[in-house]
C-alpha cells in the first residue's frame, strides 16, 4: 500500500497529529536555540557537568533536540509533520541522505530495505541459541553480531585490511595545549584505499562501514525482533511479506496477523518518533565505537547494549507496571500523593532534555486514545494514565517542567498493537537504527577519535609494600 493511499485510510491519524501540532505550537515561538544552532569554529569553551552533560562533541545536520521549547527536528522538518504526512522508509531515507526522497528514489530504497529483510541464514543460527531464556535485548545484540558473521566479509580469513599509522591516533595530537591541532598530525589511510574484498567473499557481504551496512541494519532490525518476539513464545519465526510496508512487516512478523490500516499507520508513526533524538547514550556509543574505525555492525551493537540499560531503555515497561500497580482511576489521588511522600519516581515523566511538554508524547497520547476503543483493559490504564498526568502537571509541570515523556503513552500504544512488553525495548532499537546509523555515517566523513579526560584525584607518593606487610 503507497504512502497517500494508506494516509487516506487513516486521515483521522492525521488530524490528531495537526492538532497536536496545533497545539504545541500555541506554547512555543519559532526562535531556535541560538547557542545551539550554528556552525563552530575549534576549539570552543563550555560549561561541563559530570557524564559530559553540556559537551559540544560535533557539529551534525541529522536532528536537532530543543528541550526548553518541546521541539524535534529531523534535517529541518519539525516531527508533527513528518508524523502526519510521510513514513518510516522516507524518514530513515532523509536521516541517511540528508533530502526526502522523490518517486523513484523511494522505490530503490524500498527495494533494498526489502531485500535486507531477508536474513534465513541468521535466523538459523539464532534458532541455535536458548533465546526463550534470554533478555531480549541480550538475543538483539546476539542477533546483530550474527547478521555481522553474514553479511560483513572483514571477518573472513581471507580479508586483508592495511591501515597503517605512523603513531598511535589517541596520543600526541589530541593532548596539545590541551585542545590538540586542527588536524590531526598522524592520520590513518583513508579506508577506502585500504580495504580489498576477498574473491571468496559473497556478492550480499559488505564492507561493514558503508550505506549499504547502514540499510542492512534498518531493514534486518525489524526481522530480528520479530524473530526473538516469535521464538519467546514458542513459535517459528514468520517469513516476511514484501508487499508490506516496513510498519506492518514488524506487526505481520511478530503477530501473525497483518495489520489493519490503522493499526500500521499508528506503528509507522511509532517508529517515526523514535528515528533519532540527538545525542542521547545510546547514540554517542554507536559513534565512540565507529569513531575508533571499527564498523558499523559492531557500532549498532554498542547502541543496543546502551539501551539495554535501565536509565535509558525500558522505561514504558515500568509505566504499565505503575499503571496496573495504581490499579484504578479512584487510586490515582492517593497513590501520587504517597509517593510524592516517599520520594518515589512516576515512571514516564520528566527527561534530561525535556523541561516542556515532549512532543513525542504529545503525539502518542491522542493516538493511544484512539486505540483503546473496544478494548476495557486499555481504556483503564489509559484513564488512570490520564488522571496521573493531570496531578503530575498540576504540582510539577510549570514549577519544574516535569510533564510526559515519549514513555508515557508508548506502552499503551504497543500493547494495543499487540507488542508484547517485554519487546518494548526491541522495538525502540527496530526505529532508533536509522539515527545510530545515520549519526555515524555523518561522523565518519570528519572522524575524530573520541577522546575526554578525566580528573584523576588520587595519590601520587604511596609506597609499594611487599605482600607480607600489606
Amino acid at each position: 500500500m503507497s504512502i497517500s493511499t494508506l494516509h487516506e485510510q487513516t486521515k483521522d491519524i492525521t488530524d490528531l497529529i495537526l492538532k497536536a501540532k496545533e497545539q504545541a505550537f500555541k506554547e512555543t515561538d519559532s526562535e531556535p536555540e541560538p547557542e545551539l544552532t550554528h556552525p563552530l569554529k575549534w576549539p570552543i569553551d563550555l560549561t561541563i557537568g559530570p557524564g559530559l552533560e553540556g559537551a559540544i562533541a560535533c557539529e551534525t545536520k541529522i536532528g536537532y533536540v530543543n528541550g526548553r521549547k518541546g521541539w524535534l527536528v529531523y534535517r529541518g522538518y519539525n516531527i508533527f509533520d513528518l508524523c502526519a504526512y510521510s513514513s518510516y522508509e522516507e524518514v530513515s531515507y532523509l536521516l541517511l541522505y540528508g533530502n526526502l526522497p522523490n518517486k523513484s528514489e523511494l522505490e530503490q530504497f524500498n527495494k533494498e530495505i526489502i531485500e535486507a529483510r531477508h536474513i534465513p541464514n541468521t535466523l538459523r543460527l539464532m534458532m541455535g541459541f536458548p533465546i526463550q531464556d534470554m533478555n531480549t535485548m541480550a538475543s538483539l545484540r546476539i542477533g546483530v553480531n550474527m547478521l555481522r558473521q553474514r553479511l560483513n566479509w572483514r571477518d573472513l580469513a581471507e580479508a586483508e585490511l592495511d591501515i597503517t599509522i605512523d603513531t598511535d591516533e589517541d596520543a600526541i595530537p589530541q593532548e596539545v595545549m590541551p585542545y590538540g591541532e586542527e588536524k590531526a598530525i598522524y592520520e590513518f589511510k583513508k579506508k577506502s584505499d585500504s580495504v580489498h574484498k576477498p574473491s571468496k567473499a559473497r556478492e550480499t557481504m559488505d564492507d561493514g562501514e558503508s550505506l549499504d551496512s547502514c540499510l542492512h541494519l534498518i531493514g534486518a532490525m525489524s526481522t530480528l525482533t520479530a524473530a526473538i518476539s516469535r521464538i519467546r513464545e514458542g513459535h517459528i519465526p514468520i517469513e516476511w511479506n514484501d508487499d508490506l510496508s516496513h510498519a506492518a512487516n514488524l506487526l505481520y512478523m511478530m503477530t501473525g496477523k497483518i495489520p489493519t490500516p490503522i493499526e500500521e499507520r499508528i506503528m509507522d508513526v511509532a517508529l517515526i518518533l523514535h528515528a533519532d533524538h540527538g545525542m542521547n547514550a545510546s547514540t554517542f556509543a554507536s559513534m565512540v565505537v565507529a569513531s575508533t574505525l571499527s564498523d558499523i555492525y559492531f557500532s549498532v551493537g554498542a547502541g543496543i547494549g546502551a539501551l539495554n540499560g535501565p536509565l535509558h531503555g525500558g522505561a514504558n515497561e515500568q509505566v504499565l507496571k505503575m499503571l496496573k500497580e495504581i490499579g484504578t482511576e479512584d487510586n490515582v489521588k492517593e497513590w501520587y500523593k504517597v509517593s510524592r511522600e516517599n520520594k518515589k519516581k512516576v515512571m514516564g515523566f520528566g527527561h534530561r532534555v525535556y523541561k516542556a511538554y515532549d512532543p513525542r508524547a504529545r503525539i502518542l497520547a491522542p493516538l493511544a486514545e484512539y486505540l483503546v476503543s473496544g478494548n476495557a483493559e486499555a481504556t483503564e490504564y489509559l484513564n488512570i494514565a490520564k488522571k496521573l498526568e493531570d496531578e503530575v502537571t498540576e504540582s510539577l509541570g510549570k514549577e519544574k517542567g516535569i510533564f510526559p515523556n515519549v514513555d508515557y503513552y508508548s506502552g499503551i500504544v504497543y500493547g494495543c498493537l499487540g507488542i508484547p512488553e517485554a519487546m518494548f525495548t526491541p522495538v525502540f532499537a527496530v526505529a532508533r537504527t536509522a539515527g545510530w546509523t545515520a549519526r555515524i555515517y555523518e561522523y565518519m566523513e570528519n572522524n575524530r577519535i573520541f577522546r575526554p579526560r578525566a580528573m584523576y584525584t588520587g595519590g601520587f607518593e604511596d609506597k609499594f609494600k611487599p605482600m607480607d606487610e600489606r
